[in-house]
């Protein structure tokens, strides 16, 4: 067996870790190297300076996160307008609580971000929370070919046994709904809905699957009138024990459920009704990602995310 150098670690052939905490480390170290990598992020083209009128050449600015105008002097602080904002939090330890969080299958809990960065709770609370402010589902962007859409039930377990079905039935409907659609090798939407009945649910598969796609469901009477909305539907009767006929199953969808409860169980262990969505989405957001190929796996996703809100005309 040939020496290590432990100084210099390299990942093992048989790994499928692409981007570890060495390789975090090594390419950013600080604030300042952070700092430069948001730089060339938020502004590709160069800094423009607003009172020159063009893109101009910008020097950092001593002790300060901000960049003076060499012509005028003028300050660009690449932090505002971002999550970054008003923090007095390390920009690089920000960088890292990213990384810890785009580095896990399902998750990390904001307890868990307060341990390993070294931060209160309220503080890593607060910046759980603006992380996964941005990560959205792109809803902009319908689904289309062959969709598979399933609705379900996040909440506890009952406290005692349930007497009967009707009973059982009771107690599901008293928790939060949420309705899922995915794309056979692509993309999925989930959103909390108020209820689970036609009215509620067809809206939402109108706008979200284009027409003309095929949509396979369960034989839940609230989907019955996706063939009139021009969709190519089919049902596969699990009342009846059959979840699989031929192409027809909802196993995608199904799927995604057991990746979420089990993440939201084993790390969250509860989440309420009012920021069930924002969970949602960041699921969404891990699911839609999954392929990504940059050098930075997951990690490059959330990094991507960063924007910086366009200053108010006055």
């Amino acid at each position: 067996m040939g020496k290590t150098n432990r100084n210099q670690p390299v990942n093992a052939k048989s790994s499928d870790a692409r981007y570890t905490i060495w390789n975090f480390d090594e390419e950013f170290p600080d604030d300042a190297t952070c700092l430069e990598w948001l730089v060339a992020h938020l502004y590709p083209e160069g800094i423009f300076c607003p009172k020159c009128a063009r893109v101009t050449k910008h020097h950092r600015v001593k002790a300060r996160p901000a960049y003076s105008c060499q012509f005028c002097g003028h300050y660009e602080y690449p932090m505002v307008g971002t999550i970054f904002e008003g923090s007095s939090t390390s920009l690089r330890l920000w960088f890292h609580a990213m990384y810890l969080m785009a580095s896990t299958r399902c998750g990390i809990s904001a307890k868990q971000l307060e341990r390993e960065i070294g931060v209160s709770y309220p503080t890593a609370w607060r910046m759980f929370k603006q992380i996964r402010s941005m990560l959205d589902q792109d809803d902009d962007a319908p689904l289309s070919g062959t969709v598979e859409m399933d609705e379900t039930f996040i909440g506890g377990k009952p406290r005692h046994k349930l007497a009967n079905k009707q009973e059982a039935r009771m107690f599901a409907e008293q928790k939060s709904k949420v309705l899922g659609a995915v794309e056979r090798g692509g993309r999925v939407t989930v959103s909390v809905v108020p209820s689970r009945k036609a009215s509620t649910l067809m809206p939402i598969a109108t706008t979200r699957i284009l027409p003309a796609s095929t949509v396979y469901t369960d034989e839940f009477k609230s989907y019955r009138q996706l063939g009139r909305e021009g969709y190519r539907h089919e049902r596969v009767n699990h009342s009846q024990g059959v979840y699989v006929d031929g192409d027809v199953h909802t196993n995608t969808i199904e799927g995604f459920w057991a990746l979420l409860k089990g993440g939201l169980s084993g790390v969250y262990h509860s989440v309420s009704t009012q920021h069930l969505q924002s969970y949602l989405d960041e699921y969404a957001f891990r699911y839609n990602n999954r392929k990504i190929t940059g050098r930075r796996g997951m990690f490059d996703a959330f990094l991507s995310r960063i924007v910086k809100d366009s200053p108010a005309v006055s």
